[in-house]
């Protein structure tokens, strides 16, 4: 008996039903199509994923078929690999074309990717992947770039329209078994809510109000929770693409009135384009992953010390900051980027362990893990691109300047609730005296620093600054400037 043609949409970091080419190719098609989506046991185990990902992923897609049901159209989840997902389709339809969007992931990915394509043209299949996010797939150098960005910014939103179809009867031979579907349901209110309805309401209440002190407020921990746009975690998991919040905004600094307002919505537009910049960083080159983009960093020797990496990643630096964003990050999955850069540069620089070494703790920590920033801004913040200025954090600073009176700290550092103002930055200079005041003894509710940070700075500042003169180093930069810095 002859199988019945059908197209397939195969749906990755894109899960939303609006501005979504894929799906708008496949309604095109007189072909019928089959969605779907596959938790990939090889990536759910890869060291950058953890449950906070793949539940945020779950929940989206949920709501994506509550978009989708009306027209008797669903997202098919598969909990294998990509090429045993489409073989099973095989063995009861005839596929005649892929849709997707193109990935900009790590090597895993794209080796994945690969073995799609050699699938694919074994079975005469063919796959059309979809520009994402104005990140051009192939290029080597960025002339041109920006110009081609801000027109594909201001190109046409795909206003996504769905036909009611017949259904087709398929058997999913991999589903989600119940106590899997059961860890994806247990999704934690701390974190922001998954899917599409979500991220416009977040999108729009940035606009309408909260953005207003966006500029004022972006490096503070505390008020940037409520100033900043909070929209990374949609981009990250295509809840919304990037061109949908682009011209949202940009039509909202057109009508702004309030000076503040318009600055801000300037201020986050340019972070936008900053956001596909170091992405398209990434598709030219995914061994920012594994390796110093710099080959002449390989050179610099950390001395890998175990308890500062297990201080650090459980929140007991002793350095009150710290401690807060990492306590913050596990419960939440996001700080600022000032934070962000903060940690890294403290892992780094102050406690001199290899970036390799914290990168992934990190990745599965941040919600709004993307790949092509995470590895491209840890690198930088690391100082280990060459071509950047590297920037060494003082926590104690960051703190005094940023968190003053310690309202952040004492969020998520209650053992501190106590200490006053004047201390909570330093709190290792208490006398015992004041410890047993505040309610906190050092060494036991609270640790001492793991390292002086006057004395690790300085140490940092020679190391670091001083292996830039490296011949290997100078070479490297101008590589990476011709490649990535047109």
């Amino acid at each position: 008996m002859e199988k019945k043609q059908i197209n397939i949409v195969w749906i990755k970091r894109d899960i939303r039903s609006q501005d979504h080419l894929p799906l708008h190719i496949a309604e095109q098609s007189a072909h019928p199509y089959i969605i779907i989506f596959v938790f990939e046991p090889l990536l759910m185990d890869y060291p950058d994923t953890s449950l906070r990902h793949l539940q945020f992923q779950y929940h989206s897609l949920i709501q994506l078929n509550k978009k989708l049901k009306p027209n008797n159209k669903e997202v098919i989840i598969f909990y294998t690999d990509i090429i045993n997902a489409l073989t099973s389709i095989k063995k009861q339809y005839e596929i005649v074309n892929l849709y997707s969007y193109q990935e900009s992931g790590i090597q895993l990915t794209f080796n994945r990717d690969k073995l799609v394509q050699k699938y694919c043209q074994k079975n005469k299949i063919f796959w059309g992947q979809s520009q994402r996010d104005g990140v051009v797939r192939g290029i080597n150098n960025r002339t041109g770039w920006d110009k081609k960005w801000y027109s594909t910014m201001h190109g046409p939103i795909i206003k996504n329209q769905f036909t009611f179809q017949e259904p087709l009867k398929f058997v999913n031979p991999f589903p989600l078994s119940d106590s899997m579907t059961a860890r994806f349901l247990e999704y934690p209110t701390t974190y922001q809510p998954a899917g599409e309805d979500y991220a416009s309401m977040y999108l729009q209440t940035f606009v309408s109000g909260r953005g207003q002190n966006y500029n004022r407020n972006i490096s503070k921990p505390s008020e940037s929770r409520i100033s900043c746009g909070r929209i990374s975690p949609y981009l990250s998991w295509g809840n919304i693409s990037i061109k949908q919040v682009y011209q949202y905004i940009y039509n909202a600094g057109k009508i702004a009135k309030a000076a503040n307002e318009k600055a801000a919505f300037v201020n986050i537009l340019t972070r936008l384009k900053w956001h596909c910049h170091f992405i398209q960083k990434f598709e030219v080159d995914c061994s920012y992953e594994t390796k110093c983009i710099n080959a002449g960093f390989e050179l610099l020797n950390y001395p890998l010390k175990t308890e500062y990496i297990n201080a650090w990643k459980n929140a007991r630096t002793g350095y009150p900051l710290v401690d807060a964003c990492m306590k913050c990050l596990q419960a939440t999955g996001w700080i600022n980027f000032r934070m962000r850069a903060m940690l890294v540069s403290f892992f780094c620089h102050h406690l001199f362990q290899n970036w390799r070494d914290g990168v992934y703790h990190l990745a599965q920590l941040f919600l709004d893990y993307e790949p092509g920033i995470h590895y491209t801004q840890f690198q930088m913040q690391a100082g280990t691109t060459g071509i950047n200025t590297i920037r060494i954090y003082n926590p104690i600073k960051q703190s005094m300047d940023h968190d003053p009176k310690g309202i952040f700290i004492k969020k998520w550092l209650p053992e501190l609730s106590r200490i006053p103002v004047e201390l909570i930055h330093e709190p290792y200079k208490m006398s015992l005296m004041e410890q047993e005041i505040a309610g906190v003894i050092l060494g036991k509710d609270y640790p001492y620093p793991v390292i002086d940070i006057k004395d690790a700075g300085k140490e940092a500042r020679k190391n670091i600054w001083g292996h830039k003169s490296n011949e290997i180093v100078r070479q490297e930069n101008k590589r990476i400037l011709a490649t990535h810095c047109r």
